[in-house]
């Protein structure tokens, strides 16, 4: 029979797992303790601490929960469940729990650094609120007078001739489109950005400025997201991009091999198709030098070998400024060669909450931080790799129905000219859904959206006749996992993430598969993960991170969370 004393063993367990970064053998400890004494608060508590470390807020806040029902004045439970609230967004409520501390303790300095975040988070929320109906809602890059921008005198680097135009746009659902003489309602001007000297040695000197520690001149920030905006507005909300094959040609729609989402007849719709082989990055944040390494590593970005980046390139990483304009100007020069999805990280309320922010105003100014936050949300949500591999964040959706379609019918770009996704709905469960080992659908560890499990996504991709779903948002030790059956894998790219995780960085490869016999293909191989005769070959790499200059995460952020 267990005793409270063998209940405490596993505690003092957990504690130095948790000391030693091994958060899922802490939580098995933690958990051991509860079995054998559940009405100890402590140990809810503290596993609530190692979810916190997880980023599993929602189950955190359960454990909180837990812990102070058994103990309704354990104030550690308070602070930890504020915590994760504040990591969710929750402003008001963290707010309620900091209160409650601060009656027993008006000292804690802790405590008091996250009830002013709170309530200047709240604060900032009304105000913006308030002068929301005041916003003529007009693109911030329409507003940019780009010579009355003074070159800093310290900028002893390259020289851009910016030049603006001004041309009619009309928005449709999904895209943005240079017309000329068009009657369509929605017709308005936008300006659009020219940038001569914008070459492949303004990237080399760029890059060793970053790495030096150096800025960009703010003229040159502007023009450079003002022209990735235009080209980003170009995409739909779902990509396609489909590699060169020996044996298959995308172009022919009639050939019953290729999964056509449009329909057979129906052309080959949006498709990109050119490039050998495509690499899929997964969460980056801000991580500049583990992205150096990356491109090193892996190869550079080319005609040939095309880079899709799944979301999360900025915050927590005090670097997230350099990676996001190291895209950008990747994104220029190379525009049919490397891709951005729109992560959850890649939003205005995650962003003032998790550094970036806070690092963009310091290092340039808060306009270009609203330049970077409108030109998220032109980011595609979605890419279909090879009209068989879906790329996006997050995950799946709430409804068995949701189609390849309905993912690219998203419109990013609503009437009120707002940049946020939506609070539910598809875009929301593309950033923010995560798989679960067992079938059906749960509440999310996170707080935030919700689970799925194997047989949503078995069935996704069988209704779908696509193979597989590729995804990022969490973490993996390996940095890259297979998951429910084969159907789904995750890639996360930040090695040793927030300096303090110790997990290695991965990538995934997509290429030809040498070994393929068209003759045999009877275009049903989406039904079974095994299919051997698979048109393409997946294969995975992984990195250990590399040294950086001596700067936490967040470093620049005004109390932020975490750190």
């Amino acid at each position: 029979m267990s005793s409270p004393k063998e209940a405490l063993e596993w505690k003092d367990k957990g504690n130095n797992l948790l000391k030693q970064h091994k958060y899922d053998e802490a939580i098995e400890a933690y958990t051991k303790a509860i079995e054998i004494d559940p009405n100890n608060a402590i140990f809810y508590s503290n596993r609530a601490q190692v979810q916190i470390k997880l980023e599993n807020y929602g189950l955190a806040i359960q454990d909180c929960d837990l812990a102070i029902k058994l103990d309704i004045n354990f104030l550690k439970a308070y602070y930890r469940k504020g915590v994760s609230l504040m990591a969710i967004l929750n402003h008001k409520q963290a707010l309620e729990n900091f209160k409650f501390i601060l009656k027993k303790l008006p000292n804690d300095k802790l405590t008091l650094e996250n009830y002013k975040q709170c309530t200047n988070y709240l604060k900032r929320q009304a105000f913006e609120k308030a002068i929301a109906g005041n916003d003529d809602n007009e693109s911030i890059f329409n507003k940019i007078d780009y010579q009355s921008i003074q070159i800093e005198k310290s900028w002893s680097g390259p020289e851009l001739n910016i030049t603006t135009t001004t041309t009619n746009t009309t928005t449709t659902n999904t895209t943005t489109t240079t017309t000329v003489g068009d009657n369509n309602k929605n017709k308005k001007s936008d300006v659009i950005v020219n940038i001569e000297g914008l070459d492949h040695d303004y990237l080399k000197y760029m890059i060793k400025l970053f790495k030096n520690g150096g800025k960009l001149p703010k003229r040159h920030v502007f023009a450079i997201i003002a022209k990735v905006y235009e080209i980003l507005k170009q995409e739909n909300t779902m990509t396609e991009i489909s590699l060169l094959h020996s044996q298959i040609d995308f172009n022919n729609d009639n050939d019953d091999t290729i999964n056509n989402p449009h329909g057979k007849g129906k052309g080959k719709g949006d498709q990109i198709i050119g490039g050998k082989k495509l690499t899929v990055v997964g969460d980056t944040h801000g991580q500049f030098f583990d992205l150096l390494n990356l491109f090193d590593k892996f190869g550079h970005v080319t005609q040939d070998h095309i880079y899709l980046f799944n979301g999360d390139f900025v915050d927590r990483g005090s670097w997230s400024c350099e990676v996001a304009l190291y895209l950008y100007v990747l994104k220029i020069l190379y525009p049919k060669s490397i891709f951005i999805n729109r992560g959850n990280h890649e939003t205005n309320d995650m962003n003032k909450t998790y550094g970036f922010t806070d690092e963009c105003e310091f290092k340039y100014s808060k306009k270009i931080f609203e330049a970077f936050n409108q030109s998220f949300g032109a980011l595609p949500l979605a890419c279909l790799i090879n009209q068989t591999y879906l790329c996006m964040h997050g995950g799946l959706f709430s409804n068995d129905k949701v189609t390849l379609k309905d993912i690219k019918s998203i419109n990013r770009f609503p009437s009120n000219g707002s940049s946020q996704p939506p609070k539910e709905g598809l875009a929301m469960e593309l950033l923010w859904t995560d798989p679960q080992e067992i079938n059906g659908r749960s509440p999310s560890k996170r707080g935030i959206g919700m689970q799925f499990g194997p047989d949503i996504t078995e069935r996704f991709c069988l209704s779908n006749k696509i193979r597989k779903i590729i995804r990022s948002h969490e973490v993996r030790m390996n940095g890259i996992e297979n998951e429910q059956n084969g159907r789904l894998m995750t890639v996360f790219s930040a090695p040793n993430y927030c300096d303090s995780t110790g997990n290695l960085g991965g990538v995934i490869h997509i290429e030809e598969n040498s070994n393929y016999k068209k003759d045999l293909d009877d275009g049903q191989g989406y039904k079974t993960v095994e299919e051997k005769n698979c048109p393409w070959i997946l294969t995975t790499e992984t990195f250990e991170a590399v040294p950086h200059p001596d700067l936490k995460p967040m470093a620049y952020s005004k109390g932020g969370f975490g750190f």
